[in-house]
């Protein structure tokens, strides 16, 4: 995980996470914030959670991500972690249930299928 800006760790599994440069006021103000902690609810294959963060939706921000996808989901306010089909997807793509500003990307987010389906878990996110 040298690599990674992110540790993100769910359950006591920790997973390295990289910046994206697409929404860069929202990285800002949650890379302000960290470390933040949470109990995260699950949302089909996403788990989300609220954050000490508010900035609106930046222009490119979609509901359609690519799995490995950490994003904040100004509704919430909540950072969200996709890594597979949601109650809104239409295929196996994950889909949030609005739009959402995508801030960094999982190295790996295959840890997180196996999590219990509809369990919720204890995240963790920190500068590396």
């Amino acid at each position: 995980m040298s690599e990674s800006d992110l540790v993100v760790t769910v359950d006591g599994t920790e997973m390295g996470a990289s910046w994206v440069s697409e929404s860069p006021e929202t990285r800002r103000a949650l890379a302000d914030a960290l470390p933040v902690e949470g109990q995260a609810a699950r949302w089909g294959d996403e788990l989300y959670f609220d954050v000490p963060v508010d900035v609106d939706l930046e222009p490119n921000a979609r509901a359609e991500v690519e799995p490995g996808a950490v994003a904040y989901w100004p509704q919430g306010p909540a950072l969200c972690l996709f890594w597979g089909a949601t109650p809104a997807s239409s295929g196996s793509e994950p889909r949030a249930a609005s739009p959402v500003n995508v801030v960094a990307r999982l190295d790996d987010p295959s840890p997180l299928s196996t999590l219990p389906s509809g369990a919720g878990a204890t995240v963790r996110v920190v500068k590396h």
